[in-house]
């Protein structure tokens, strides 16, 4: 085979691997397939009615790993990574943060844009803010290769958002 060949045989091959790469690892910065509305949605600071701390360390843990919020409630996640090593917070279903893991293990070096996670570098912080409207468990976890293994997730349960009674002309109230 002569050098003419080679070379593109060697540039068709690299085609072929970036296009399998970017169909399997998708599109951090315009999406990856994630169903933000089954967790919620991205908040506005203007909207958050709490802010929660979360510290991420290389003991592969966040603190804390459990949160409770509620229905309808707009977090600020101030993350700080304590640790040596860099560290993400994601936040979505736990099945979809498995597979993302998955595809992290393959692409270890794939940046992350979306606004339900964040990466933060050693000694740093960063934050998420995100609107919870939808009741049941939502996960967070670390998807740096290893880390989502050595058992570096969490749960936040989302409470039910409790019905308001309403007075109606009558005199009865009414729930809505």
């Amino acid at each position: 085979m002569n050098v003419r060949n080679t070379t593109l045989s060697l540039m068709t091959l690299a085609a072929a691997l970036f296009a399998a790469a970017a169909t399997a690892a998708g599109n951090h910065a315009g999406g990856h397939g994630h169903d933000d509305a089954a967790i919620g949605q991205p908040g506005l600071a203007s909207n958050v009615t709490r802010t929660i701390q979360v510290d991420m360390s290389d003991k592969m843990r966040y603190t804390p790993a459990s949160m409770a919020v509620k229905q309808g409630e707009t977090i600020r996640f101030v993350v700080r990574n304590s640790g040596r090593l860099k560290h993400e917070f994601v936040l979505g279903q736990e099945e979809e943060l498995k597979e993302h893991y998955e595809v992290m293990k393959k692409f270890p070096e794939m940046e992350h844009a979306e606004p339900n996670m964040v990466t933060v570098a050693p000694g740093q912080t960063g934050e998420v803010i995100w609107q919870f409207n939808k009741a049941g468990p939502v996960h967070f976890a670390c998807l740096h290769p290893g880390h989502y293994d050595a058992g570096m997730k969490g749960r936040i349960n989302v409470a039910r958002a409790k019905v308001k009674a309403k007075a109606s002309d009558d005199g009865h109230a009414h729930k809505h």
